[in-house]
């Protein structure tokens, strides 16, 4: 036999307090004596108590639940962000509901369907591009959204970055001043905000250094993709001496495929750059000179942004973009005046 479920009145009963401050004590933010949520969590320990999550919420008409719906989790900036996230999420007293997706319009509006059905407070996507219907829904539902890692010129839409145009071009600059001349670039998925402005600010660069693109090629952000393009790249008889990839993780398909398929040395025969700081990017075997994302500053960021707007719907939208530094190890020509 199924023993009872213990009710908040037993709780009270046992910890001789009233039974909305057995609801204040299992309420995150509500206003609580140390005292008294001492003596109600003792007796819903001893009586085997745990809230009803989902009645609250039917109640109060808050979910207490963020969707985080996130594009692909191979490159390695992902998997770390989400945790950071979630981490600091929960920390505010939500949870996050994590839902795959893809930039394909209609993979998106099924993922944002099933959201808005499990009655979200708040959606953050991780790299997913949002089509002008899907957010006129959302804010129909009343229901705040934040880019991370991505941009879009919709006023409605609030979303954190890095300064990527910032970044490009500091990495335009170091391989400049390193005295490369026939310099590439690996480009992301099209799409992505986030790629459109690294090669913007690294073109920018290059031409306050008076060069131009030797060449370019696309890897879409994925690493097989980023293979074949270094494969293409450097088949001819005249190949680059540097290459900007536009993140860590096409990086090392890069520096994979040069080493070990082309026999190429790193950097004495091309120098190879990223952006993203990812952990693996130190290790030794990569060394990767990369700019580094504000990984953390970007998740306070995103969570401020869009507890503001859930707790204060009339908020603007807000878009920012966060400066990161240039991180410089052994994977490239070091320039005089930088250091490792």
């Amino acid at each position: 036999m199924m023993a009872e479920k213990v009710t908040s009145i037993q709780v009270a009963k046992r910890a001789g307090v009233s039974q909305s401050a057995v609801s204040r004590v299992f309420t995150p933010g509500a206003s609580v004596s140390s005292k008294t949520a001492e003596k109600v969590r003792k007796a819903a320990s001893e009586l085997g108590y745990r809230p009803n999550v989902l009645a609250r919420a039917m109640v109060s008409g808050k979910s207490r639940i963020i969707g985080l719906v996130v594009a692909y989790l191979e490159n390695q900036f992902y998997p770390e962000a989400i945790e950071k996230l979630s981490n600091t999420l929960q920390k505010h007293g939500y949870h996050v509901l994590i839902f795959m997706a893809s930039n394909k319009d209609e993979v998106t509006q099924t993922v944002i369907d099933e959201l808005l059905d499990y009655q979200v407070d708040g959606i953050i996507t991780a790299s997913v591009s949002l089509s002008n219907d899907l957010t006129a829904r959302c804010e129909a539902a009343g229901i705040p959204i934040v880019l991370f890692n991505r941009l879009q010129n919709d006023d409605r839409l609030s979303g954190v970055s890095s300064d990527n145009v910032a970044g490009g071009r500091k990495l335009a600059d170091f391989l400049v001043a390193g005295g490369h001349e026939c310099i590439a670039h690996i480009a992301g998925w099209e799409g992505a905000s986030t790629q459109r402005d690294r090669e913007k600010g690294f073109l920018l660069g290059l031409a306050a250094g008076g060069k131009s693109l030797f060449a370019r090629a696309g890897g879409n952000f994925h690493y097989d993709q980023a293979q074949e393009a270094t494969r293409s790249m450097f088949s001819g008889a005249e190949r680059p001496d540097a290459v900007f990839v536009a993140n860590d993780h096409m990086a090392f398909a890069v520096m994979d495929v040069l080493r070990f398929e082309l026999g190429l040395r790193i950097p004495e025969d091309v120098s190879v750059v990223g952006y993203d700081d990812v952990s693996l990017a130190a290790w030794p075997s990569y060394n990767l000179t990369t700019v580094r994302q504000p990984a953390n500053r970007m998740v306070e960021e995103t969570v401020d942004v869009l507890l503001t707007r859930i707790e204060k719907p009339e908020t603007p939208a807000r878009r920012i973009a966060i400066d990161g530094p240039l991180i410089v190890r052994g994977s490239a020509r070091i320039p005089k005046g930088y250091t490792s």
